[in-house]
Formats: C-alpha cells, sequence, structure tokens
C-alpha cells in the first residue's frame, strides 16, 4: 500500500513540476530547504559537526546554516530533477548543462581505452551521470542503494535506462562492477559515503580520518583503468557545470595494499578539494566521519 502512496505523491509532483514555472519552482523548493533544515534536528546536527570537524571552527554560525539550507536545496534539486527528466528528450537534458574539461574524457574515448567515473554526492549528482552519458555518447553503470519501495525503485530504474545509464545495486556491486566493464561499460561510482572499517580503505580527509570505499581502486589495479573525477554544480539552479578533471593513473605493483591505498587517498584529496571550493554544493548530511 505503502509503494502505491509514493508513486501518488511522484506523480503529483510530476504535474505540478510541469505546470508552475521553473522561477516557482525554484521558490517551491528554496522553501522546502528551510523548512527540512529548520524541523530536521537530527540532520543540522549532523551539519554542524561535519562542518566543524571540516572546518576547525572558522564558520561562522549563519554561515553553517547557509550550507546546511543549500545541502537540502541540492537533494530536493537531485530529486525534482528525476522526476522533471522523466520523458524528455536526450538533448533537452543537456540543454543548459556545460562542460569543462571534457577533452580528459574524448581523449580516452579517442584511443579506445576505457576507464572509471569517480564522483560524490555533490551538487545534482543524478543529473551528472545521465549528463555524462549523454554527451558522451555511453553506457554508464552507476552503483546505488536499492529503494526500498519496489514500485519507485523501478520507476527510477526505468528513469535512468531512457538516457544510457544503468544501475548495479550495492550488494554485489563488485560482480556487477566487473560484468559491466567486460561488456565494455564505463561504470561511474559515488566514493564519498562513510562505510564499515572492515569493508573500506582509511583515507585522510579534511585532516581527520575517515573511512573510503576500495570499490574504484580495486577495479582500477584489477583492469588497469584510469579513474577520471567529474562533479556537477549550479549557482542558480538552472543552469549547471560539468567540471571533468585530470585522470588518477592506474597502480599496479607488488604491493597490492600500497598501491590500494594511494589510489584511493588520491580521490579522496579530489574530492576534499573540490568540496572546499564549493562546499554548500555538498551533501553535509552523511555521517562522513565517524
Amino acid at each position: 500500500m505503502i509503494d502505491y502512496f509514493y508513486l501518488g505523491i511522484y506523480k503529483l509532483f510530476a504535474i505540478l513540476l510541469r505546470i508552475f514555472p521553473d522561477n516557482i519552482v525554484r521558490m517551491m523548493m528554496k522553501g522546502l530547504a528551510k523548512t527540512a533544515y529548520g524541523l530536521s534536528a537530527k540532520h543540522r546536527t549532523i551539519i554542524d559537526k561535519n562542518l566543524e570537524l571540516a572546518f576547525v571552527s572558522s564558520l561562522s554560525k549563519s554561515q553553517k546554516q547557509n550550507i546546511g539550507i543549500a545541502a537540502f536545496m541540492n537533494l530536493i534539486d537531485t530529486v525534482f530533477g528525476i522526476v522533471k527528466r522523466d520523458g524528455l528528450a536526450k538533448a533537452e537534458v543537456i540543454k543548459k548543462v556545460s562542460f569543462e574539461g571534457e577533452e580528459n574524457i574524448k581523449q580516452y574515448q579517442a584511443e579506445g581505452k576505457k576507464f572509471i567515473l569517480v564522483t560524490g554526492h555533490f551538487g545534482n549528482w543524478e543529473l551528472l551521470s545521465q549528463a555524462i552519458a549523454i554527451k558522451f555518447d555511453m553506457t554508464l553503470v552507476g552503483v546505488g542503494r536499492q529503494l526500498d519501495s519496489k514500485i519507485m525503485d523501478a520507476l527510477l530504474k526505468k528513469n535512468r535506462e531512457q538516457f544510457n545509464v544503468e544501475m548495479v545495486y550495492k550488494k554485489g556491486a563488485m560482480k556487477g562492477c566487473i560484468k559491466a566493464i567486460n561488456e565494455g561499460k564505463t561504470v561511474g561510482i559515488l566514493t564519498d559515503q562513510a562505510i564499515r572499517k572492515n569493508q573500506s580503505i582509511e583515507v585522510d580527509f579534511f585532516g581527520k580520518k575517515a573511512t573510503h570505499t576500495p570499490l574504484a581502486s580495486i577495479l582500477s589495479r584489477k583492469f588497469d583503468l584510469d579513474l577520471i573525477p567529474a562533479y556537477i554544480s549550479t549557482e542558480d539552479y538552472e543552469h549547471y557545470t560539468v567540471k571533468i578533471y585530470e585522470p588518477i593513473k592506474s597502480i599496479k605493483t607488488d604491493n597490492q595494499e600500497e598501491d590500494l591505498a594511494i589510489l584511493t587517498q588520491q580521490q579522496a584529496d579530489i574530492m576534499e578539494s573540490v568540496i572546499k571550493k564549493q562546499p554548500k554544493q555538498w551533501f553535509w548530511m552523511h555521517k562522513r566521519w565517524k
């Protein structure tokens, strides 16, 4: 029964997002973000603790609040974007998306070389995967959590796949990624969630120890695939910029543990630098440090 409730909410928002002009939708998003931040004491606490750990008392209370509201705004924009893009033509999806550093991908394509895309919950991360898949005419396979609602999970899967994006679930992610690579597809991995210590590699992140998924590093070393970081951001929630960074070169020496540690730390370093430049774009509600 709850599945159909979620489906009803989805359809309601689909109608509202098509009826209202974009500027009204953005006002609504801002109102929802402020309300969510104000009502969720739990998430405010997590956000404040994360910001304190990352920036060590250099932010004022109002700055923390602005970043916290922006984190909710990005989440709402990501969810609304999934609804709004349902049924759109590919050209419409990337109409207001610009790309920086696209040569970093085009060079690999020109040479017939595969790579792994690494990113995080930054900006509108759902739009990022679809925009890259469309722009570079590739099938991008992402790793994500299966939604509790089977109806909504099937709807999300259908939405993603119309734009050349496929999903493998976290449970069995390694097997799914290997299969995708063997099929000549590009794997994309969100690397910024804290995970269990026995499943992770420890990295320095904002000067603190944090757990980091080794999945991208393991696949990079196993298949000799470089890692290309890419992140999406926006200033106005209308126009978006995808920035593609220089690749992290694959490493394979006789010391597997050290190879994986180096590759994983490099991923953490680029993410830290991206967040420092645009802290309002990151999903600060994660319990990143434990």
